[in-house]
C-alpha cells in the first residue's frame, strides 16, 4: 500500500508541475506551441510506466479546465482535447521497462535512443487527439487558405514534433546526467 501511495503522490505532484509549466508562454505565431508541461510527464512515464502517467496526464488535463486555461468550444471538443489528449502523453511510459533495463545494464547509448523514441511517441499520441479536435471543431479558424484537415495536421503536427523534440532533449539529459531518476528505489 505504501508503494501505491508514493506513486500516487508523485503523480499528483507531476500533474501540478505540468500545469505550472503550462503557464509559461511558448506560442509561436498564432497556431504553434511547445508544451513544456509534457516534460515532467514524460520523465514520470519513463520512471513509473504507462498507468501512473496516464492518471497524472488525466489530472493535468482536468487542471486546465479547473484553472480556466482550457479553450472549450463544445462539450465534445473539451472532452477530446483535455480529458482524452493529455492522458495519452503517457504512452511514453510504454518504454519504461525497456529504458530501466538499459540503465541497469549501463547501456547509456541505447537508453538515450529509447528516451528519444518514448518522448516522440508520447507527444505524437497526445497531439493526435488535438489534431482530431482541430479539424472537427476548430476548422472554421483555419488560416493560410488550408482546408481544416491540413491546417490541423500542420499546426498540431509541428506543435507535437516541437514538444517531442524538447521532451526528448530533456529525457536524454536525464539519462546522461541523472539516470537514477528513472530508476525508482522501493
Amino acid at each position: 500500500m505504501q508503494r501505491n501511495t508514493r506513486i500516487m503522490m508523485e503523480g499528483t505532484i507531476i500533474a501540478a508541475l505540468c500545469m505550472a509549466l503550462s503557464f509559461i508562454p511558448t506560442t509561436i505565431g498564432t497556431s504553434f506551441t511547445v508544451s513544456l508541461g509534457q516534460i515532467p510527464l514524460t520523465i514520470f512515464a519513463l520512471r513509473r510506466g504507462f498507468r501512473p502517467a496516464f492518471i497524472a496526464g488525466f489530472i493535468w488535463g482536468i487542471l486546465h479546465i479547473l484553472l480556466g486555461q482550457a479553450y472549450i468550444l463544445t462539450f465534445w471538443q473539451g472532452l477530446i482535447e483535455y480529458v482524452i489528449a493529455f492522458p495519452f502523453a503517457a504512452f511514453a511510459g510504454l518504454y519504461a521497462g525497456k529504458i530501466q533495463q538499459q540503465l541497469r545494464n549501463r547501456e547509456l547509448g541505447r537508453a538515450s535512443f529509447t528516451a528519444v523514441v518514448a518522448a516522440i511517441v508520447g507527444a505524437l499520441t497526445r497531439f493526435f487527439w488535438h489534431f482530431v479536435a482541430g479539424f472537427i471543431f476548430w476548422g472554421a479558424y483555419a488560416m493560410w487558405g488550408l482546408n481544416p484537415f491540413w491546417f490541423s495536421f500542420v499546426t498540431q503536427g509541428i506543435s507535437g514534433l516541437g514538444t517531442g523534440v524538447v521532451c526528448a532533449v530533456v529525457a536524454v539529459l536525464v539519462v546522461r546526467t541523472y539516470p537514477k531518476l528513472l530508476l525508482p528505489q522501493e
